[in-house]
Parts: C-alpha cells; sequence; structure tokens
C-alpha cells in the first residue's frame, strides 16, 4: 500500500516537472523568436520591402506563407527542426510586421511609439502570466468563444480593407488587442495545467498572441498618439 502511495506522488511529482520544462522551454524559445522578429522588422524597413507589401498582394503573401509556416511547424515540432521552422517564421513575421512599423516610423515621435507598444505589449504578458499561475479554476471552455471572437475579427479585418474606415480600424484595434491578451491568458494557462506538453507549439500559440497583441497597440498608439512634422 506504501509503495503504491509512493508511485502515485512520484508520477505527481513528475508531472509537475514535465510542466515546469515546458513552460521553462517555451519562455526561453519565446525570448529568442524575438530576435529573429526583430530582424525581419529591420530588413523590411531598411531595403523598403514593406511598402511592396501592401494591399491584396501582400495579404495573401502573409497568409499562404504564415499558413505555410504553421504547416511546417506542427510538422516538425517534435524534433529540433522545429525550432529552426520556427525561428524562420518569426523572421517571415517581423517582415510582414515592417509595413507598419514603417509607417510608424513615419511619425515624429515613431520610435518613441514601437518602444511604448513594445513595452505594453511585454507588461500585458507578465499581467496575463501572473493571472495564469494563480487562477485556479479550469478555463478550457474560454477558448471556443475566444475563436469565434477571432473568426468575427477578421471577417471584419477583412471587410474593413475595402472600406478604408480609421474608426473601423480603431474597434477592430481595440476588439484584437482584448481577445488575444485573453488568448494570452488561456494559452498560458494550458501550458502551466499541463494541456500543452510541447514546447515548440506552445511558443507558437504565445508568439502570435504576443505579436497580435503588439500590432493591436502599436495601431492605437499611431491613431491617438502619432505626431506629424
Amino acid at each position: 500500500m506504501n509503495d503504491q502511495i509512493q508511485s502515485v506522488e512520484y508520477y505527481d511529482v513528475l508531472s509537475t516537472e514535465d510542466r515546469n520544462r515546458v513552460l521553462r522551454n517555451t519562455y526561453w524559445l519565446l525570448a529568442v523568436s524575438m530576435l529573429p522578429t526583430v530582424l525581419g522588422a529591420w530588413v523590411g524597413v531598411a531595403s523598403g520591402i514593406s511598402y511592396a507589401l501592401s494591399g491584396g498582394l501582400g495579404i495573401i503573401l502573409m497568409l499562404a506563407g504564415a499558413f505555410g509556416f504553421i504547416y511546417a511547424i506542427e510538422k516538425t515540432k517534435h524534433s529540433s527542426t522545429g525550432v529552426y521552422v520556427l525561428l524562420g517564421f518569426t523572421f517571415f513575421m517581423g517582415l510582414m510586421l515592417s509595413r507598419m512599423i514603417a509607417m510608424v516610423l513615419g511619425f515624429k515621435n515613431g520610435a518613441e511609439l514601437v518602444m511604448t507598444a513594445f513595452g505594453g505589449t511585454a507588461g500585458v504578458f507578465f499581467v496575463m502570466a501572473s493571472l495564469a499561475s494563480v487562477i485556479k479554476r479550469d478555463i478550457s471552455g474560454l477558448g471556443k468563444w475566444l475563436m469565434v471572437g477571432v473568426i468575427i475579427l477578421m471577417v471584419g479585418s477583412i471587410i474593413n480593407i475595402f472600406v478604408g474606415s480609421s474608426t473601423g480600424m480603431l474597434v477592430i484595434s481595440v476588439l484584437s488587442m482584448a481577445i488575444f491578451s485573453a488568448f494570452m491568458l488561456y494559452d498560458l494557462k494550458q501550458i502551466m495545467d499541463g494541456g500543452e506538453t510541447n514546447y515548440i507549439s506552445a511558443t507558437l500559440t504565445l508568439y502570435l498572441d504576443v505579436l497580435n497583441v503588439f500590432q493591436s497597440l502599436l495601431a492605437l498608439l499611431g491613431i491617438f498618439g502619432g505626431e506629424r512634422d
């Protein structure tokens, strides 16, 4: 009987160790993934390729590239190759992000806005990580509602591309920041509770949350805080 109890306690501890290992590796890889993102954004702005990423062609390229990389990451996530594919994806997303960054840098205080958006995103991540570590209840049911929100957001974004409404962009940015901040909490909680056991997949989901929060915050700062010469 004592041996059985010791065995159960051992596996409980092992399970906790596994969750901590996944979380630790996820944080590490997420931090590393910021480097190719910054490099990609710099290349996009410096080379002027960001201006070629506008319009329908840019959207098609972004969607095709993003889904292609995500498919490749899922196929290679159980090997070290998945890490390199993920880092390639973050470089690609940095390129895609360069158009918005170039637009914001066109403001007199553009560099300050970019750094503020970066700091604000880090703050959101810290808050969500802290909440995920103290919330005891199961929030897995939140995922379905968040996915509905993402679908509505995508439809609204596509419509606004053709409408070109500044009010629409404002609403979409606010909703996007709220939805992906909540997604960040959801994904972190999944990792901490052992619902996600692969650190490459975990990094991918958190990276997309962080990227969308950053884009939304940068758009809002550009709308409300951009100073023209």
